[in-house]
């Protein structure tokens, strides 16, 4: 039988680094998970309790938009966490951030359409661009720009959008308020659409994250209940749109998705009042941070850019390999922790490059940071 050329994407090379790790533990080795931007713990307890509680009562589907109580929700947290005021009818809940990307990219664009990237980025951006018809403009960076896009490669690339990430997967890098409202002006100079990832604000160290509300209207900001909320297998995210580009959403979102699912939505609204359990995540994060950053530099592994949020370092391996995904299977092999090759991340450079994850317990990243000290001190 034929099939379409959207189908035609590049794998997910994490997801393969995650099962030869599955197999590894299925022959009976201890994995270190160093792999995977997933929290270690689940979905905040008072909110799988509030949840448990409405499970007596049936659970059908909600409006295309998402529940109204957990729309206003959403409105409040930017106001109490950015000072931004947001009319909760322009709160999209989405079936995750990955929800989000396609119901953003079938609402802005048409075939062919040219959308810039910053490389490294999150892989499935170009992936889900390519599958919908559209064309991946992978623009490279720099450490002197902190791996993020400049304003102006907007006009360089001739851009119908671009996407920004900030805290950014694989870096950890940030945009502060001046490089947003920099970034926002030179897509509305343009007549280019402006993207804000936001999925991984909550997880941040040393500065506040901001949002790209704070600096325009006329984005669409995407996050999710995944990363700091911790609530990864409950597929539920949210999306910011101009108000008038509201009902053209919703429209794409009930023919879609229908609707996200009702249960996610639940606990995400009872997530809220999570705040201190939570937040003691983030004190993990920080901890497993500063681990991992001492014990990167004791092992020789001293090129990268300290990461401002999110929970990975995206560290330059070619001075030990031109060729990181035999170089990640190696430390899987000999040292029992399972890392990303860079290829995700940049199609180009990524061989050079590896990503590491400290989303897990702290134990564990204290273990799996000796044992790529012995590694690497096995090399020299």
């Amino acid at each position: 039988m034929k099939h379409s050329t959207r189908g035609d994407v590049d794998p997910f090379i994490v997801m393969d680094v995650m099962e030869a790790a599955r197999q590894a533990e299925a022959d009976g080795r201890h994995i270190i998970h160093m792999e995977v931007g997933q929290p270690g713990t689940g979905a905040p307890a008072g909110a799988r309790a509030a949840l448990a509680a409405q499970l007596e009562e049936p659970l059908g589907y909600t409006v295309g938009l998402g529940l109204p109580a957990l729309r206003a929700r959403i409105a409040r947290h930017y106001a109490e966490v950015y000072g931004v005021d947001l009319d909760p009818a322009r709160v999209v809940i989405t079936s995750g951030a990955s929800g989000a990307f396609l119901l953003a990219f079938s609402a802005l664009f048409d075939n062919d359409a040219r959308v810039g990237l910053g490389l490294p980025c999150y892989p499935s951006y170009r992936q889900i661009l390519k599958a919908v018809g559209l064309k991946a403009v992978e623009m490279k960076t720099t450490a002197t720009s902190r791996y993020q896009p400049q304003p102006a490669d907007v006009a360089a690339h001739e851009l119908d959008g671009l996407i920004v990430a900030s805290p950014a997967n694989p870096t950890g890098t940030m945009l502060d308020l001046d490089e947003l409202a920099a970034l926002a002006k030179a897509c509305a100079d343009r007549g280019t659409a402006f993207i804000s990832d936001e999925i991984y604000h909550g997880i941040s160290y040393d500065k506040q994250s901001v949002t790209a509300l704070q600096v325009t209207d006329d984005v669409y900001v995407v996050n999710s209940f995944s990363k700091y909320f911790s609530m990864t297998g409950w597929r539920v995210g949210w999306m910011i749109v101009p108000a008038d580009h509201v009902r053209l959403v919703e429209r794409l979102a009930q023919n879609m998705f229908i609707c996200a699912p009702h249960a996610s939505q639940a606990l995400a609204l009872a997530a809220f009042d999570c705040a201190d359990e939570l937040d003691g995540h983030l004190e993990v994060y920080a901890a497993n941070r500063d681990l991992m950053l001492k014990g990167l530099v004791r092992a020789g592994l001293t090129k990268f850019a300290p990461p401002d949020g999110a929970f990975y370092i995206y560290v330059d391996v070619s001075d030990y390999t031109d060729d990181a995904r035999a170089f990640a299977a190696q430390i899987l092999d000999e040292a029992g922790v399972s890392v990303t090759p860079g290829l995700d991340f940049d199609p180009e450079e990524g061989h050079k490059w590896l990503r590491l994850s400290y989303a897990r317990s702290t134990a564990d990243i204290t273990e799996g940071v000796a044992r790529l000290q012995a590694f690497m001190e096995a090399r020299a």
